[in-house]
């Protein structure tokens, strides 16, 4: 394999886990959009918490 071949596999591979690496990690910051009530619930829910 030439040496323009294995310098572009080895950065392709390094960039490949960075990006993995991002990916997992914003997903471990955010919910899964189902998993929450809907808008209008969660606003009134919010408010009565507040009024008690």
């Amino acid at each position: 394999m030439p040496r323009n071949k294995k310098i572009f596999l080895i950065l392709f591979v390094i960039f490949m886990l960075i990006m993995c690496y991002i990916g997992y990690d914003i997903s471990q910051r955010t919910t899964f959009p189902g998993s929450k009530g809907n808008l209008e619930q969660r606003i009134g829910d919010e408010l009565e918490k507040g009024g008690k």
